[in-house]
């Protein structure tokens, strides 16, 4: 194989130059150096760097994402025109090398975290509320409103793989089908997605089959789950499916090891006939931190912070708060839960003690403080402030602040080592 052949099938020089370089007499040596060189200068535009130092963060006004870096804690480059990202949320490819961004509007975004590029982008609904991406990391799938049901994609080029409509309520004045509204969807072992329906009280499981090269995705139904689930999420261990009930005080939980013993309900007394003040913002149910064999939940409607023992699914706790609690998130090693608010009080963040249940740090980092993450092994807890378009970087040990840089209207933030987590 000759070297021009080589450098071609490399791609290390354009088309163009590849041409005249097989095409021109040349010394081995004066290649090698000319190469050498073109490869310099491609670095130089795009700096190596290592994925698993990385994060995006939604800047929800813009239509756009950061890029950062949490060794660095600071931002690397700016990714626009991503359409409608007030109700943004992302996943990662296994490498993490790409984010795929899930828009309001329906669009589904493939972003190269190297090239700071669009990779691909399509409109894939008329309004999306999230998505998830397999074990395997072959397939993405996002949940849609409009209209109701999943569409599950190939991760590598975007192109629809099924398109699993839920169930049908009506037909409008324009005698067009209305389906239920899905939510909750995450991606849970054996490259199965779990996901609900909120009109129609049921929970779905999509389970990939491959039988002799025939691939489907078959879809067992669970109906009379309680009313209107509104969000989900699935354990850590990928064992049980939680959604959230707006409709009626509890949850549904199913557990994935023994499907054939349905949905049962858990904690049907816990908000009964204490709903009394107006919700301004629905507690997010991957929200829950999760701390041992102990979940630590926002109660809706409350001021409450819910302690429950997951082995016996029973509530064995309450820890007043600040005010109505949004997210709870949990340092990874379990000893901390950090909780902010919704309206009037989401100018104040609260740190809880898992071991006494007691609040043991409260600061006001700015209005609208509404999105936290820590970094993989919680050293630093990243939080997005809104209203001061701003990120501030804490170490949650000192409560020290470590860095702050601007962001456009900053909301969800999310770090790469989430590629390598279930349900998130």
């Amino acid at each position: 194989m000759s070297l021009s052949t080589t450098v071609k099938q490399l791609g290390l020089i354009p088309k163009s130059v590849t041409k005249y370089v097989q095409n021109t007499i040349y010394s081995p040596l004066l290649l090698t150096f000319f190469i050498i060189s073109l490869s310099a200068c491609q670095l130089q535009n795009h700096q190596l760097r290592p994925t698993g130092d990385l994060g995006v963060i939604i800047g929800r006004a813009t239509g756009s994402i950061q890029i950062v870096n949490t060794t660095q804690q600071e931002p690397l480059a700016k990714v626009d025109k991503l359409g409608d990202l007030s109700h943004a949320s992302v996943v990662f490819s296994r490498d993490q090398r790409y984010a795929y961004i899930f828009a309001r509007d329906g669009g589904l975004t493939k972003i190269d975290l190297l090239q700071d590029r669009i990779d691909h982008r399509i409109i894939q609904s008329g309004n999306s509320i999230g998505g998830a991406i397999s074990q395997n990391g072959k397939w993405i799938a996002v949940s849609n409103y409009t209209p109701g049901g999943i569409k599950i994609f190939s991760a590598d080029t975007l192109e629809l793989v099924a398109d699993i409509t839920a169930t049908p309520l009506s037909t409008n004045t324009e005698k067009k089908v209305i389906y239920s509204k899905v939510v909750g969807l995450v991606d849970a072992p054996g490259n199965r997605f779990v996901f609900s329906l909120f009109d129609t009280n049921e929970i779905w499981v999509a389970d990939y089959i491959n039988h002799d090269n025939n691939e489907e995705w078959k879809v067992k139904k669970y109906p009379k789950i309680g009313k209107q689930p509104y969000d989900a999420l699935i354990t850590p261990n990928g064992r049980y499916y939680i959604a959230g009930l707006f409709g009626e005080s509890g949850f549904a939980l199913l557990d994935l090891w023994h499907l054939e013993k349905g949905v049962k309900q858990i904690l049907p007394n816990y908000n009964k006939n204490k709903r009394t003040l107006p919700v301004y913002k629905m507690p997010h149910l991957e929200g829950w931190a999760m701390a041992g064999h102990y979940a630590f939940v926002p109660a809706v409607g409350q001021h409450n912070i819910l302690v429950i023992d997951t082995e016996r699914w029973q509530q064995i706790a309450t820890i007043p708060v600040h005010g109505q609690p949004v997210f709870a998130v949990a340092r990874p090693d379990g000893r901390q839960v950090w909780v902010n608010f919704a309206y009037p009080n989401n100018n104040t963040i609260q740190v809880i003690n898992t071991e006494t249940y007691q609040v043991v740090h409260q600061f006001m980092p700015g209005q609208a403080a509404l999105h936290m993450s820590f970094t993989p092994k919680g050293e630093q807890l990243w939080l997005s402030v809104r209203d001061s378009n701003e990120v501030q970087v804490y170490d949650p040990t000192t409560f020290k602040k470590l860095a702050a840089f601007s962001v456009d209207s900053p909301s969800g933030i999310f770090f790469t080592s989430r590629a390598h987590q279930i349900g998130l």
